[in-house]
């Protein structure tokens, strides 16, 4: 299943203790013997009493985080060839990484530092979605809206809701689903009321996609599972059906479903919905647009969205002249990648999420839109920085200007190493935690594949660029081997 929108990490309050004394006030014990009484005055129990004598100390004073941007030394050494392969031979060798491919890459120089098998296509599991948000950031403004249509003929008592490719539409009755700044259910519902006219049912129009809803190598349990929907022109919350959970099942049925709760809301049979598509003619009656493509794209990322992949390579195909199926969106990702100069030899891409076990890709291919973005020779020079917090060290992050590369966002969409996104319970045990926060990477997780891409900041302040691909050992044991991996280039001085 594939792993699933790059922040600040925030500081932990300290708690407050008090002290708390028990008197035992006026305990007296009276003893009478030989006509004489002696009082005894019971002492107190106290906290050291409590805790097997152990002192306890005062409670530290409360720290506030005080974020610090800083660009990454443009002085600092580079690794050396030798240096890095001697420090990667133990945990590159590790039979946990099975069938294992890698590329490491210095980002100011575009100098391939360090590589095993790194021509081979292999499975990419989600890492694949590095290749459609740059296909997407190629071809695309970066605040490109789709829309969510609902029109009527003239004289017509029938609505049809016509999606337009946003999986994002929240029927929440706050407005509040799964998807920040999501068009919402109750936008369409009063721009339809205050048309005053009257309407009896409701049509959905899902001719916008050509071609299955779902990709070969997909498992349909995964429908169940939470990993993905049938993809459609339109849905809410991704299909989830409790809008609320990442992972929840999803409908098999996510148009004709919307159209139901549609209808339901403006009091109409929903059992009485249908296909169909929208007549010749129809006018607008509402009208609500998904957020811009940088969000939906941080959202793709940080989290592995499989549905909103799969949609946005839909805007990559219309964009691009192809169809709007999953073939024409994985052609027309490769196609602009093509153009834009990167060998794609190898590649076989049978949709845009990378759920698919037939999916194949080079870790260099990865690597390379990786060091690109980051602006190494030949392209727009980016920043790589980092921020740090005075309880723990923050992610590398990249601050491209308004000129520079335009692949450059792509490294503020992924995730931080145990702090964000599908990375969020990674790098937290004893021996990855020196990673922790100083690495960005998009994973990709299968049942048989584990997958690793990004950056981290070395020992030394050189920002490296890696794509790290296992296949055919389970991701229980293959992703802790990659976390490995990608602590020893953390913590690796190997200039």
């Amino acid at each position: 299943m594939a792993g699933r929108s790059s922040k600040n990490i925030g500081s932990l309050a300290a708690r407050r203790r008090r002290n708390i004394w028990i008197w035992v006030s006026a305990a007296v014990v009276v003893v009478v013997a030989v006509a004489a009484a002696v009082v005894l005055t019971v002492r107190p129990w106290t906290e050291e009493f409590r805790h097997g004598g152990l002192k306890i100390e005062a409670a530290p004073a409360p720290q506030a985080p005080s974020p610090q941007l800083a660009a990454a030394s443009a002085t600092a050494p580079a690794p050396s060839k030798q240096g890095l392969s001697s420090a990667l031979a133990g945990v590159a060798a590790s039979p946990d990484l099975g069938s294992f491919s890698g590329s490491v890459t210095d980002a100011v120089t575009g100098d391939v530092l360090w590589s095993k098998d790194s021509d081979k296509p292999i499975i990419p599991a989600s890492t694949a979605k590095i290749l459609t948000a740059a296909a997407a950031l190629l071809v695309l403004p970066s605040d490109h809206r789709v829309s969510t249509e609902v029109v009527a003929a003239p004289g017509s008592n029938t609505l049809v809701l016509v999606g337009g490719g946003d999986p994002t539409l929240t029927a929440q009755a706050d407005g509040k689903g799964y998807y920040a700044d999501g068009p919402k259910l109750a936008d369409l519902v009063a721009q339809i009321r205050a048309t005053g006219r009257t309407f009896s049912s409701v049509v959905v129009d899902n001719s916008a996609y050509s071609g299955p809803t779902q990709a070969p190598g997909w498992d349909p349990a995964d429908i169940a599972g939470g990993s993905w929907a049938p993809i459609e022109s339109v849905m809410l919350d991704g299909g989830r059906l409790n809008p609320l959970v990442e992972y929840s099942p999803r409908s098999a049925t996510p148009a004709l479903d919307t159209g139901r709760r549609l209808a339901l809301s403006l009091g109409m049979d929903p059992a009485a919905v249908r296909a169909g598509k929208a007549p010749v003619g129809a006018a607008a009656v509402a009208k609500v647009q998904s957020a811009p493509l940088h969000d939906r794209l941080t959202q793709m990322m940080l989290h592995s969205d499989d549905v909103l992949a799969e949609t946005i390579g839909r805007e990559i195909a219309v964009a691009a002249g192809a169809q709007p199926s999953f073939a024409g969106a994985a052609q027309a990702t490769l196609t602009t990648l093509n153009a834009a100069g990167f060998d794609t030899t190898g590649v076989v891409l049978h949709d845009n999420s990378g759920l698919s076990t037939d999916d194949r890709v080079p870790a260099r291919l990865l690597n390379k839109i990786l060091t690109e973005a980051a602006g190494a020779p030949g392209t727009a020079q980016t920043s790589a920085t980092q921020t740090q917090t005075s309880t723990q060290s923050a992610a590398v992050a990249s601050s491209a200007g308004a000129s520079a590369e335009p692949l450059a966002p792509l490294l503020d969409y992924l995730p931080v190493g145990a702090g964000t996104g599908s990375l969020a319970y990674r790098f937290t045990t004893p021996r990855d935690h020196v990673a922790a926060g100083w690495v960005r990477a998009k994973t990709g997780t299968l049942s048989v594949s584990s997958a690793l891409a990004g950056y981290v900041l070395d020992n030394d302040g050189r920002v490296l660029t890696f794509a790290l691909m296992s296949n055919d050992r389970p991701p229980e044991a293959s992703r802790p081997a990659l976390d490995a991996v990608v602590a020893t280039l953390r913590n690796c001085g190997c200039s």
